[in-house]
């Protein structure tokens, strides 16, 4: 009895059971043979896929900017950049080589179902946003959006892909499981984070303020990081995402994400707990030198 190829079933049922694969399984499968690139390389097949992934892609901007690139944009926002940023010079091009404007699409889910889908167009070309820390703002509560409902933090998944519109690079900005959960010891919020370590002295992290009593997304932005502490600038966060934009990606990244961040705060702990043991030396050293001083004059006073 002869068996049948895959290739011999009738193209209608090909093209269905294609629409119910994955984009992993999607790319693998255009590689198999030329019948298959031609029916996985369907525009509207990375479309929707797209779109079912990344809610907020609905957006009209965002429509009309991935009209026929939805496949790149898979190809640069599913997998984790390679995490090689060692600095966060802008390079020989200085700042025009930077990104002039940023859109954001966030995606927050809980148990798979959407929580908020919102998109987020921010004018980077200014001196101000240039020289003030970079923080990219998700206003939840004005847009509406995050409406009241009892969750819990530990099941949230973020997706917030960073897009540079005019060179058409995007890069997925955080983790996809939280890094931390904490209470706020003041307000009660819980506070999750998301972080994405680039190399050893950054982290770019998107952090979602959960109101205590409702339940509510009160607050959702992302910001970038020095392993010292401080917030890096606009211009040093917008490098930071170039070079992420730009550089390479790695499948199954997001599942050593909370590691990197662990070890990312260590480092970070390490040295607050080194500047701290050297301005208790000083503190020490200007109180020995000032008793020292003290004693002379008052041997010397004694003396007359």
């Amino acid at each position: 009895m002869e068996t049948a190829a895959v290739e011999d079933l009738h193209p209608d049922l090909i093209a269905g059971v294609i629409r119910l694969l994955d984009g992993p399984t999607l790319a693998a499968l255009s590689c198999a043979n030329v019948r298959f690139r031609s029916l996985a390389g369907e525009p509207d097949l990375w479309r929707d896929l797209c779109l079912s992934s990344w809610p907020s892609l609905g957006h009209p901007r965002l429509l009309r900017l991935l009209a026929s690139s939805h496949r790149s944009f898979f190809a640069d926002v599913f997998p984790s950049p390679v995490c090689t940023v060692a600095d966060f010079a802008c390079g020989g091009d200085g700042e025009s080589s930077l990104p002039s404007e940023l859109i954001s699409a966030v995606d927050l889910r809980h148990r798979g179902s959407v929580v908020l889908s919102l998109v987020v167009e921010t004018d980077t070309s200014t001196s101000w946003f240039m020289a003030a820390p970079f923080r990219i703002d998700a206003d939840a509560e004005r847009k509406g959006e995050g409406g009241s409902s009892v969750f819990s933090p530990e099941e949230l998944t973020l997706s917030w892909a960073v897009i540079d519109p005019h060179h058409r690079r995007a890069v997925s900005a955080t983790s996809r499981r939280p890094v931390t959960v904490d209470r706020h010891w003041i307000t009660g919020e819980m506070v999750v984070r998301f972080a994405l370590v680039l190399g050893e002295e950054c982290a770019v992290v998107a952090v979602v303020n959960i109101g205590e009593e409702t339940g509510q997304v009160r607050e959702i932005y992302l910001v970038a990081e020095g392993v010292e502490g401080a917030c890096l600038s606009g211009r040093e966060g917008l490098a930071v995402l170039r070079s992420a934009m730009e550089g390479g990606r790695r499948r199954g990244e997001e599942h050593d994400a909370k590691k990197r961040w662990e070890e990312f705060a260590g480092r970070r702990q390490k040295m607050k707990e080194t500047a701290a043991k050297l301005e208790r030396l000083v503190d020490l050293t200007c109180a020995a030198v000032g008793a020292a001083a003290f004693l002379a004059l008052f041997a010397l006073a004694v003396a007359r």
